[in-house]
């Protein structure tokens, strides 16, 4: 009998390493996945915490840095579909705090703000035009959810050519299953999930 499992780790077990000119980026980091009263609430503050340390790390090492946040037109038409199926989206709309970066994330000078509709970072805006521009060849991925904007950031920055590198200790989720889940799955098929310690190693040695 086929072991399923040692089948899966044999066949999808490749490792693509960092690019030489990274990107990091931080997906959504909104209040609203911080506020007990907000149906987003994820209890995610360590995620937040390591997606900071390695900012601080990023900027110190001088690479890009960009801050993606949803942004809808008042009655959510700009985000289609999927406003229509993620009614919780409504957090976003013009002038609700739960729409705001998170507490301890304030945008920076020289920082990119990306506004975005959809899940991915990618889809319907300039970022793949602009790391192009910067002579980015690969992004560091951090956010939330892991199930959600973070995955599907991380199938189009592959798709986009783009080595990608996931940090597991700085996305967050509502739940550990689809968390762990889609960790392991996006490991597998897009992308080099690491820890924070591996991408603070690494990017120490860009600051050298």
């Amino acid at each position: 009998m086929v072991d399923l499992s040692q089948n899966y780790a044999d066949v999808y077990n490749t490792q693509i390493g960092f690019g030489t000119k990274p990107c990091l980026i931080l997906i959504d980091f909104a209040h609203a996945y911080f506020d007990p009263d907000c149906p987003l609430y994820a209890e995610v503050d360590d995620a937040l915490m390591s997606a900071l340390r390695i900012r601080e790390a990023a900027t110190q090492a001088e690479i890009p840095i960009v801050l993606t946040k949803m942004v809808l037109d008042s009655n959510g038409i700009t985000a289609g579909r999927f406003f229509e199926k993620a009614t919780p989206l409504k957090a976003f709309l013009p002038g609700a705090k739960t729409g705001e970066f998170a507490d301890g994330l304030v945008p920076r000078e020289n920082e990119i703000i990306l506004p975005k509709q959809y899940p991915s970072a990618f889809f319907a805006t300039s970022l793949a035009s602009t790391l192009n521009f910067l002579g980015c060849d690969s992004v560091i991925l951090t956010g939330l959810s892991t199930s959600g904007c973070v995955r599907a950031s991380c199938v189009d920055s592959m798709s986009h050519g783009f080595r990608t590198i996931v940090v597991a200790d700085a996305c967050g989720d509502r739940h550990d299953d689809p968390h762990n889940a889609n960790l392991f799955d996006m490991n597998a098929k897009y992308a080099d999930v690491v820890s924070e310690k591996t991408t603070l190693d690494y990017l120490a040695t860009l600051a050298v």
